[in-house]
């Protein structure tokens, strides 16, 4: 006969039986899901930090950060400790740091989150994102994913692993979150507005998008220093497989939406090209701190004190029937009140939806519908489609020019290229906690990266 307190102690045996077997026979998603714990690898660009720019619901605020000793890791700390200590909205994040030799190794033994976040050197960056997830991690990687032709297979076989361990990949696409992009795509699919994208031709691509940066640049309002490697091709890679892989993403993304793309069958590179931007010693101290060009560097120095980079890059494809033209110039300084810039244009057999962003813009993103056609019997149905465009994005008004009409959109639209980092960043949570990335996100990462690297390879065949 069991005695009152041997009842007791075998009750809570059973509880605690129950609470076991319950917590195991948990989905994947209820029992990891519960707290994100981030871990940063690397972070030799800023990017890196910008995704931290804000905090997260149901994101550990310790984030382990693993990294080989110098100035990179560094400067990421700072970016850091200026979002915690700034007056307004600061961060309370908290760092735990190793800069040990082995410190790759040790991020994969110790596995101190369950998201990987990969922001820095290129060139070791495809081989980053394959092992983390072969550890286990889920990873958010910077753009791009990879800067050449020999390790994109290495990246789509990332990819099946990702498939195979129920593990999410996901690269930063902060463009799709820049609201004249938004717009432009959103007009794009009204027909009675633009009608159906043309297919264009070699010479008169159907959609054109060109992207000007520069390296001596402003963030959260100091000087960027910058790696002396990111003037390095072969570990930053060149401008045609780095700042394209936004514009090849939105492409694809306002062009076919929601569609899956196959890179054997829906992708033809026509032609490409790629250039240098020149840069003195001067400059160069400017931007790196650094007093002399690294060896690394002197393959690509003429006249013993130039730095030729090939930050500048164009590739002419077809996407499916339609023809594309990509292309990026990186500049050393952008003009007084200017800054990285952004050219765009859809062609519609109805109008053409145009963004422009010069001096006549005073250098803000600007999205104008041109017509193609007749002025008076287009402009009552593109005010009555324009209903539809302001329920989703209030506020946006029309305002007639001499080509058609510019679209006003509110400042409070504009949130600024650094907060577009945190929008990404909702999103992969949102996918990580739901398990709901659409089906398209993965054959189309894919096909971009492949339009980027054979890009390439057909500009130095060339």
């Amino acid at each position: 006969m069991l005695t009152k307190p041997s009842v007791t102690f075998l009750c809570l045996c059973v509880f605690a039986a129950i609470l076991i077997i319950s917590c195991q026979s948990r989905s994947p998603k209820e029992s990891t899901m519960k707290s994100v714990q981030l871990v940063t690898l690397d972070p030799g660009h800023f990017h890196a930090a910008l995704v931290q720019k804000s905090m997260y619901e149901n994101v550990d605020s310790t984030v382990h950060v693993y990294a080989p000793a110098g100035s990179d890791v560094q400067l990421h700390l700072g970016r850091i400790d200026a979002f915690n200590t700034r007056p307004e909205n600061p961060t309370h994040w908290k760092e735990e740091v190793y800069t040990g030799d082995d410190f790759f190794e040790k991020m994969i033994a110790e596995k101190t989150g369950n998201v990987v976040v990969i922001s820095g050197n290129n060139q070791k960056k495809t081989k980053y994102i394959s092992a983390s997830l072969k550890a286990g991690f889920n990873v958010l990687a910077d753009k791009p994913m990879v800067i050449s032709s020999v390790d994109f297979k290495l990246l789509e076989d990332a990819f099946r692993e990702a498939k195979e361990k129920n593990l999410l990949l996901y690269d930063i696409m902060t463009e799709r979150f820049e609201i004249t992009t938004m717009l432009q795509k959103e007009f794009s699919l009204l027909s009675e507005v633009f009608g159906t994208l043309q297919e264009g031709s070699e010479d008169n691509p159907a959609v054109t998008k060109e992207s000007v940066h520069h390296f001596y640049k402003y963030v959260s309002g100091s000087v960027l220093t910058r790696p002396a490697w990111f003037m390095d091709v072969n570990q930053q890679g060149e401008g045609i497989v780095d700042v394209t892989t936004h514009l090849v993403d939105l492409v694809q993304w306002e062009c076919f939406p929601g569609q899956k793309l196959d890179y054997l069958k829906d992708i033809q590179i026509t032609s490409a090209k790629r250039w240098t931007t020149d840069m003195t010693l001067s400059e160069f101290k400017a931007i790196t701190k650094l007093v002399e060009f690294p060896d690394y560097l002197k393959k690509d120095i003429v006249n013993d004190t130039i730095l030729r980079v090939y930050g500048n890059g164009e590739i002419n494809y077809k996407i499916k029937n339609v023809n594309a033209k990509v292309s990026v110039r990186w500049n050393y300084k952008a003009p007084e009140g200017a800054g990285d810039t952004h050219y765009s244009i859809m062609r519609g057999t109805k109008s053409n939806l145009i963004i422009q962003q010069g001096a006549e813009q005073k250098y803000v993103p600007t999205l104008y519908i041109e017509l193609a056609g007749d002025r008076s019997s287009f402009e009552k149905t593109l005010l009555e489609q324009l209903k539809s465009v302001k329920a989703k994005f209030p506020g946006v008004e029309l305002r007639p020019t001499d080509k058609g009409w510019e679209v006003v959109v509110p400042a409070s639209y504009r949130e600024g290229h650094e907060a577009h980092f945190g929008r990404v960043m909702e999103k992969f949570l949102e996918y990580l906690k739901n398990n709901n990335m659409p089906e398209w996100e993965v054959p189309n990462m894919i096909a971009k990266y492949y339009t980027t690297t054979q890009g390439l390879e057909k500009a130095m065949k060339k």
